[in-house]
């Protein structure tokens, strides 16, 4: 297992309780996040430092989905760069519908640090829970 593996595994078993603290300590102060076009919170992007994530991101979650989730996946990693395919979990606030993505998160860590994100998921799916379809 490399380093930026356990570190990634690391926020996405904080991120799963709560921890906020320790979902913080994992990224870089000028962490680069980005989430997909498309997707509801992507309209603040580039999410640049752990507070602007936490606030403009993880804060928000709860305005889009209920019992909001990630269930990871497959990893694919080297020493600095980690994928994870996966699913979220949630039900569409506005709709009541549940909803199950399929995505594929892609980071970099650099010196022990989360240093970018870059999200990418089914929107559609997202737009339907939601209420957003066309």
């Amino acid at each position: 297992m490399t380093r930026a593996l356990e570190i990634v595994q690391q926020f996405y078993a904080a991120v799963g309780t709560g921890d906020k603290d320790t979902a913080a300590s994992l990224m870089a102060d000028d962490v680069r996040w980005m989430e997909a076009e498309n997707f509801p919170l992507a309209d603040r992007n580039p999410y640049v430092g752990a507070q602007a994530v936490l606030e403009g991101v993880f804060a928000r979650l709860g305005d889009v989905l209920d019992d909001f989730g990630v269930e990871p996946g497959r990893f694919i990693a080297d020493e600095t760069s980690v994928v994870m395919e996966g699913r979220y979990t949630g039900t569409g606030k506005a709709t009541g519908q549940p909803c199950n993505p399929q995505v594929v998160h892609v980071w970099t860590v650099e010196d022990g640090k989360i240093a970018t994100f870059q999200q990418h998921i089914d929107t559609l799916a997202v737009a339907r829970a939601t209420g957003k379809a066309p």
